[in-house]
């Protein structure tokens, strides 16, 4: 019997972006870097712990736009010329840097790293990046789960009731297609959950669910195992909430690995350092410089003043912090056995990007951790599936409302700055429903096109991407740009829907550029309306 369960998640997401109308745009470069320092090393190490026999288990998210970006063709393919650019620069640096003691080997590495990043993701992964998931979810070591449609925020959605459902419909529709079988579980978007939201987790087949801490911890009743162990909600979802200690040690700015002075600096690129017009030809054509990648510096401490970065000192540490963060959690889940009647389960969830693009070593720290657990044994790494097979009874307990933003409630969402957005959501979702129910039975193309369309251009509006960035004061005008865009064009498409003469032309133009969910059916706005779960056919209930 092991001293304690381990459930490690890792939200995947980014909002879905997609400019074919500019040969490079600036926010693709967000998907880019997350598929080169991210995604696919995450896939390389899981392959690696696979050939090597290493058992492990981890849940992730794959949030429905992010797969529609992995699983777009035009999207793959700029991504295969961003990489070949960056190879590109690679081998002028380690020529620039010949000679150069301090640096030449740092150069080097990068520019084989990125050479064995493309020859994994096109002879590997065959540009598919989908088949990576798909095949660790097939061997039983990984646990996909979904999100929103759209990563749409809930709690401020559900003015229009029929919006949640359909954030919800749609993503599992969207995980179906993608991986050929419903999602189990779900991240809901920001964590955020509000009373009542379980009914519509069971009613599309989702059986569990995460929350931050007090998510739990204030839910009512008292859950009298903390967070170490998942509740049922009162309409039967499994509830599994975040370990605040295990969070700390990655997360906390004070406490936590990253900062380590041997580790990588982020900030330091050569994007922004060298001179503009060697930098060039690989940032923004329109001169705006960019991260590349390309960093010569470790974190060092608290200056200017940064020491030359070592990968393999760098890598040496992940080993270290790997059995640090098992021996805490041995101690940790050693404490919690002493004084449960059942073995503790510790959930640690973190955003997947902090493992490789803020956290540049984050991949290898995961590698070695799963590796100690293999070794000891003393840890058995879980998917929640596997645990509610072991405890199938579990005590009941309404969840608090709440988020994993700043402050745990839903102010990063909705203030001062963003709260325009919410009236222009909610009229659109009202305007949909009414729509849906009104052309339910309509067999014109073109107007079914346009019903489509719209569907899509709300869900993108809907993104909870777009309030947070503002929030944050990061990519603010684009934030913004994005929102009105989807509004603005919700609203011509409408116009001419309703005068019965659509613009074709700018039809076209949006089922290319907004192509996200090419398989949308906007019936699913309409009021009681089924998808039947067996034959994948929509059933009407008016």
């Amino acid at each position: 019997m092991p001293v304690g369960y381990w459930i490690p998640v890792l939200h995947s997401h980014l909002p879905f972006v997609k400019h074919p109308e500019y040969d490079y745009f600036l926010e693709e470069h967000w998907l880019f870097e997350a598929i080169t320092e991210t995604y696919l090393p995450l896939l390389a190490n899981m392959k690696r712990m696979v050939d090597e026999g290493i058992d492990f288990r981890l849940t992730t998210s794959i949030t429905p736009p992010l797969a529609e970006m992995f699983d777009d063709g035009y999207l793959m393919n700029q991504y295969l010329k961003h990489l070949d650019k960056l190879i590109e620069l690679t081998e002028k640096e380690v020529k620039r840097l010949s000679g150069n003691s301090e640096f030449y080997g740092v150069a080097t590495f990068y520019n084989e790293r990125l050479l064995k990043i493309k020859s994994f993701f096109v002879n590997d992964l065959n540009c598919r990046i989908l088949e990576g998931y798909r095949h660790f979810s097939d061997l039983g070591k990984l646990e996909i789960i979904t999100c929103g449609a759209t990563h749409g925020f809930l709690p401020l959605l559900s003015v229009n009731p029929k919006s949640v459902e359909v954030q919800l419909e749609v993503a599992v529709r969207s995980h179906r297609k993608h991986f050929g079988k419903s999602p189990r579980g779900i991240w809901l978007p920001e964590c955020a959950y509000y009373e009542g939201l379980d009914a519509l987790l069971g009613k599309y087949g989702i059986q569990f669910f995460f929350l931050d801490t007090h998510g739990l911890t204030l839910g009512r009743p008292q859950p009298k195992y903390s967070v170490y162990a998942p509740v049922y909600t009162p309409h039967g979802a499994a509830a599994f909430a975040r370990d605040p200690h295990s969070a700390e040690q990655v997360w906390s700015s004070k406490f936590g690995y990253p900062g380590d002075p041997l580790y990588r600096d982020f900030y330091k690129d050569i994007g922004f350092d060298l001179a503009f017009d060697y930098v060039k030809p690989y940032i923004s054509p329109d001169g705006i410089r960019v991260y590349t990648g390309i960093k010569y510096y470790r974190v060092t401490g608290k200056t200017e003043e940064k020491l030359p970065y070592d990968h393999a000192a760098a890598y040496e540490r992940t080993k270290i912090h790997a059995k640090h963060f098992y021996g805490e959690r041995i101690g940790q889940l050693a404490k919690l056995k002493a004084v449960m009647d059942r073995t503790p389960v510790i959930v640690s969830p973190y955003d997947a990007e902090l493992y490789g693009h803020w956290w540049f070593e984050g991949p290898d720290f995961l590698y070695h951790v799963f590796c100690e657990v293999a070794a000891e044994k003393a840890i058995q790494p879980l998917t929640p599936v596997e645990y509610l097979d072991l405890y199938p009874q579990n005590q009941v307990v309404s969840p608090y409302p709440s988020t994993w933003g700043a402050g745990g409630s839903y102010e990063v969402w909705l203030n001062k700055d963003n709260s325009w957005i919410y009236r222009h959501l909610h009229h659109m979702s009202d305007t949909m429903e009414a729509l849906a129910n009104k052309h339910m039975a309509d067999d014109i193309a073109i107007n079914n096109r346009v019903l489509n369309q719209l569907l899509r251009e709300l869900l993108l509006a809907q993104s909870s991407d777009w309030a947070f960035l503002i929030t944050m004061g990061t990519a603010v005008q684009y934030a913004e740009k994005r929102t009105k865009e989807h509004i603005s064009n919700f609203n011509r498409l409408l116009d001419g829907f309703n005068a019965n003469k659509p613009d074709v032309q700018f039809l076209e133009w949006l089922e290319y550029k907004n192509s996200i969910f090419a398989d949308a059916d906007f019936r699913v706005f309409v009021t009681n309306y089924t998808e039947n779960p067996k034959s994948g056919n929509l059933t009407g209930k008016i």
